[in-house]
């Protein structure tokens, strides 16, 4: 099966990452992870990124707070799709890693979810390898069928005890 690389820039970054990689594992998807700082090692990471398509990695999913270059800059050394997951800062709520990832130049962009959206990114990521893969699109719609019975369980109890006595 394709592979899916997890990049961050640091190790705060991992409880967000984390989720990305539960829900690759949840769905038998192969990866890697790692942590790497496009600024403060460029040449560790200049190699990790050309050396992707080569490890047989198909989507990059990359997590970045404040100016938030690893996503744009692997989607600059890496032909195929780049997944950016901006970081929420203590300085300005995350919204300066967002501005940085969605603001790619034209002819380099990054598919950006929500910030702090690690769960999203590993659905995004699934999402494109299943247009390939039957078997995984199939796993996606179990896995979309079940998110609706959820909400369509707790939409019961709500009616069933009301408002008052919702837990």
């Amino acid at each position: 099966m394709a592979k899916v690389a997890i990049v961050m820039g640091s190790d705060s970054d991992m409880p967000v990452m984390r989720k990305a990689a539960e829900f690759l594992e949840e769905m038998g998807i192969d990866f890697e992870m790692t942590i790497i700082s496009a600024h403060r090692e460029p040449d560790i990471f200049f190699e990790w990124a050309k050396g992707a398509e080569d490890r047989g990695v198909k989507v990059i999913i990359a997590g970045a707070g404040k100016a938030a270059h690893l996503p744009g800059m692997c989607a600059a050394l890496f032909p195929m799709p780049v997944i950016g997951i901006p970081m929420k800062t203590s300085d300005l709520g995350g919204v300066d890693s967002l501005y940085s990832i969605v603001q790619m130049p034209s002819g380099i962009p990054v598919a950006t979810v929500a910030i702090n959206g690690g769960q999203n990114a590993g659905i995004l990521a699934a999402k494109i390898l299943a247009v390939s893969d039957e078997h995984l699109l199939a796993k996606l719609k179990d896995y979309s069928e079940t998110m609706k019975q959820s909400v369509a369980a707790k939409a019961e109890k709500l009616d069933q005890v009301g408002y008052k006595d919702y837990q």
